[in-house]
C-alpha cells in the first residue's frame, strides 16, 4: 500500500485529495472511505491506500488511517 498525507477534503461532497509520499496528487472521494468505514478526514492526517487509475485520474482506494 502507498502512503501519504490528506492535502485537502470537502466533507459536505466528500471529496479531496492526498498527496502521497512521491509528490504525487490523488484524488479522494467517498468510496475511498467506504471500505475503512471512515467517515470524515482532517487536512494533514497521514493515510495508507490502494492507487488505482479511473479514466487517466490517479484515484486512492481503501484508505486507512496511518497511527503512530
Amino acid at each position: 500500500m502507498a502512503q501519504g498525507t490528506i492535502r485537502d477534503y470537502d466533507a459536505e461532497s466528500r471529496t479531496g485529495s492526498l498527496m502521497t509520499d512521491d509528490r504525487t496528487e490523488v484524488s479522494i472521494d467517498a468510496t475511498s472511505m467506504e471500505g475503512a468505514g471512515l467517515i470524515d478526514l482532517r487536512i494533514g492526517q497521514r493515510v495508507r491506500f490502494d492507487l488505482v487509475d479511473q479514466g487517466g485520474t490517479k484515484v486512492a482506494r481503501t484508505l486507512r488511517l496511518v497511527t503512530l
